[in-house]
């Protein structure tokens, strides 16, 4: 493996830099299985408080929901962006830390995104190479392929990436899933994805980003392919943001945006053989990287 890809993936960007946690978070363990299912036992998915102690909490491996106070937020992924943020708030609820008997009404409820930028923000404080990647699962729904967050690390004993979904207790719950060292075609990527339903080799609509309004096919395989891009260059974005030319619009692109989508797609596809390409791109490809918000505008922007 290239030096410089390396090095880039143990390099942090806003979501992963641990700042006053980094001693803390060298303390956790080492191996991945053990750090993620401790991870996991400290978050509770917003599904999962949904459906409280049914479907996937049928035998309480994520804890008793019937306890966790009517008063919290139901899911906290707006407040609770970035790495440290998501920290304070477990040592706020529990001053131990990250502990294996944490209750229920002392879990944070946040979804994949979070745990995935949780995981890549400890190994990168160990000095381990790692990634968040965004894309499909098709192991939740025999029917659907749901939005998703995982991780990869690189393993120099293997010399390999590894890649690994530390957001649930899976293979105790009997799913068939090798959770820590996950087969390349257990999971639907972004990019491959989004150019197979592009080219009209598979139905897009078995594709599905999990909002209100059930997104699928195209909007939110495009939608996916941004958020791994992103990732890849250590700026994992929240569902809140887009590029601004694409927010409220993503079904209504021209095929000249279709094509510069197709293009990044090709890239991504295989992101280590086309690292060069892809941060050139990043570099260059403006409109990619110019966010909405809700107080500012894309033309607040320099434009030089």
């Amino acid at each position: 493996m290239d030096k410089r890809i390396l090095e880039h993936y143990q390099k942090t960007g806003t979501y992963t830099y641990a700042g006053c946690y980094g001693d803390y978070f060298r303390s956790l363990p080492d191996d991945i299985s053990v750090l993620g299912r401790l991870v996991c036992g400290q978050v509770i998915h917003r599904v999962t408080l949904k459906e409280g102690n049914t479907n996937a909490n049928a035998k309480l491996l994520y804890g008793d929901m019937s306890r966790y106070p009517w008063y919290r937020m139901r899911c906290e992924d707006d407040m609770l962006l970035t790495a440290p943020a998501l920290t304070a708030e477990l040592f706020r609820l529990d001053g131990r830390g990250f502990v294996k008997d944490r209750r229920v009404e002392n879990k944070i409820v946040v979804t994949c995104r979070y745990v995935s930028v949780l995981m890549s923000a400890i190994l990168k404080a160990k000095g381990i190479p790692a990634r968040c990647r965004a894309g499909f699962a098709p192991y939740f729904q025999e029917s659907v392929s749901m939005d998703h967050w995982i991780n990869q690390y690189y393993s120099k004993e293997k010399e390999r990436w590894i890649t690994f979904d530390a957001d649930g207790f899976y293979e105790e719950g009997g799913m068939p899933l090798s959770q820590y060292d996950m087969p390349q075609e257990s999971f639907d990527w972004a990019a491959e994805a989004y150019l197979a339903t592009r080219s009209g080799k598979t139905d897009g609509r078995r594709f599905l980003y999990a909002d209100r309004l059930g997104t699928c096919s195209l909007p939110a395989l495009i939608r996916y392919l941004i958020y791994d891009f992103h990732a890849l260059m250590n700026n994992e974005l929240t569902y809140s943001f887009l590029p601004a030319y694409l927010d409220g619009r993503l079904d209504r692109l021209t095929e000249a945006e279709l094509q510069k989508l197709d293009t990044l797609a090709e890239l991504l596809l295989e992101p280590d053989k086309h690292f060069d390409r892809l941060c050139a791109f990043w570099e260059r490809e403006r409109e990619f990287r110019i966010l909405n918000s809700p107080l500012v505008e894309a033309y607040d922007h320099l434009s030089s």
